[in-house]
């Protein structure tokens, strides 16, 4: 517990939701432990000792970990009281450096979001009052549910200096001095698998992208003999082409129950083959998006499954991207906007900055600001603010964003807490501030594959590892790199 005790010390507010171990063998422990808590007091502790100089730097660190959070309403995927997730923690030299180690990151959960799990996502800034805390800049990926509220599916944080300045991370520079480093963490977790249930299932059951399925084909044999033979060789075809295809061959079971398994589980494409088809020569294709069946000559089937396994990654995605579009709504004022929230939707409004504005556009509706996207409105600044006092004056526009305003779901609202900075006050780390934040408690419940042991493979930074040799003594930063995925396609999903 120590060194949760330090984190509290340096993040006022801070109110760790954990699974405590007092007693052990019969015995009650000299200190608590906490089962498995995250990982930001760990990491940095571990930081402010690896890092001496500037050859160091930059170090990135990626985990894949078991999290433990008390949780009073567990919600399958989106909160639960253990999960796994990825995180991410690295230190640079510069603040610049930091800032696109954020960048590039929110930029790899966006491309993984979309072009692999085929859901179409908002990436923006986190207002200062949805800003993790202590960290300077918060930049996350907001995916719209069928339900019309929004997940949180990732985050990536630009922490400056300081935590670094709360665990006295310095490096020694080439130029002789002794400097704060810039570091960042980002993180996503298995509420990511279920925002992708979320927005590509229906009434039938899963409907899971190519890119993901563990079985991309099943092959279906109506009736023994002949159509048992030519499943297996169709299969084997497809396998050799790298298509992940699999034969059922439970003919003691109802070729109805069969098919119906295989829509429940979200299988993309499904090859029938049975006497009658034999007989004309072909089989049925079937696609599980549209459910539409098709027959296909015999000599064409694998690839035309090929084709279809490509169609469907573009077609979900598509899918995904024109539900969101659809129910994306721009309002010019306060109360159109509480008028309308209850349908659900992205809501896309002016907001002039101000702690009270934002205040206000929760009050009576349990909307937030998902995402800050831009500047320079063209809605009228005083047709939004007109319900708060004491929002920023009109007159100042340079102080307008567009923001993107929704429900959220599977998340929990908490009471402002006071910003990372106050705290640091008596060291004299931080000039005075009177900005609140909120702890971006979504952060804490990040992304594992849950589908199926190595079916899920993020594109993430590989750690560095430290050579034998004098302490400091670092490789260069190794590339970004894709672990292979055995499929036979590229995702044709635009950019």
């Amino acid at each position: 517990m120590s060194y949760l005790e330090k984190e509290a010390e340096h993040v006022e507010g801070f109110s760790p939701e954990l699974a405590v171990v007092t007693h052990g063998g019969g015995q009650e422990l000299a200190e608590p432990l906490a089962v498995r808590p995250t990982s930001e007091t760990v990491i940095n502790s571990s930081f402010a000792k690896w890092i001496q100089g500037y050859r160091d730097l930059p170090m990135l660190i990626n985990q894949w970990v078991n999290v433990v959070r008390w949780e009073m309403r567990p919600r399958l995927f989106l909160r639960t009281t253990e999960f796994l997730w990825q995180e991410g923690h690295t230190a640079h030299a510069t603040y610049d450096e930091a800032h696109a180690e954020t960048l590039q990151m929110l930029e790899v959960y966006r491309a993984f979001m979309e072009e692999t799990l085929a859901v179409a996502v908002v990436t923006g800034e986190k207002s200062a009052r949805e800003r993790f805390a202590g960290a300077d800049r918060t930049f996350t990926c907001e995916g719209l549910m069928r339900d019309g509220k929004a997940v949180q599916m990732g985050t990536s944080h630009n922490l400056g200096h300081n935590f670094a300045r709360a665990f006295d991370i310095t490096y020694l520079s080439a130029q002789g001095t002794r400097e704060y480093v810039a570091t960042t963490s980002w993180g996503t977790s298995a509420r990511m698998v279920g925002a992708m249930i979320m927005v590509h299932g229906d009434d039938q059951g899963l409907r899971l992208p190519p890119a993901i399925a563990p079985h991309q084909v099943v092959l279906l044999a109506l009736s023994e003999g002949e159509p048992v033979r030519l499943v297996d060789k169709l299969a084997a075809e497809l396998r050799a082409e790298g298509v992940r295809a699999h034969v059922d061959d439970r003919l003691h079971l109802s070729f109805g129950r069969r098919s119906v398994d295989w829509e429940l589980k979200g299988v993309p494409v499904r090859i029938e083959l049975g006497e009658r088809e034999l007989a004309k020569g072909e089989a049925t294709l079937v696609r599980r998006d549209t459910r539409a069946k098709r027959p296909e000559p015999l000599d064409r089937v694998v690839r035309a499954a090929r084709e279809l396994l490509d169609e469907l990654q573009g077609g979900l995605h598509a899918e995904s991207l024109r539900f969101r579009e659809e129910h994306t709504y721009e309002v010019s004022s306060l109360e159109e906007f509480r008028a309308r929230i209850g349908d659900g939707g992205f809501f896309r409004m002016a907001w002039c900055g101000s702690d009270a504005c934002e205040e206000a556009l929760g009050e009576g509706t349990g909307a937030s600001i998902r995402a800050i996207l831009g500047e320079d409105p063209v809605a009228p600044l005083d047709a939004i603010c007109g319900a708060s006092r004491n929002c920023y004056p009109a007159s100042a526009p340079s102080r307008a964003r567009w923001c993107l305003l929704s429900s959220a779901r599977g998340t929990r609202r908490s009471a402002p807490q006071t910003d990372f900075r106050t705290s640091q006050r008596h060291a004299g780390n931080f000039p005075r501030t009177s900005r609140p934040v909120h702890r971006d408690r979504s952060r804490d419940d990040p992304l594992r594959p849950v589908v199926q042991p190595g079916l899920l493979r993020l594109l993430v930074p590989l750690p560095q590892q430290r050579r034998r040799g004098r302490r400091g003594d670092l490789p260069p930063r190794l590339p970004l790199r894709v672990a292979p995925a055995p499929r036979p396609f590229r995702s044709r999903v635009p950019a």
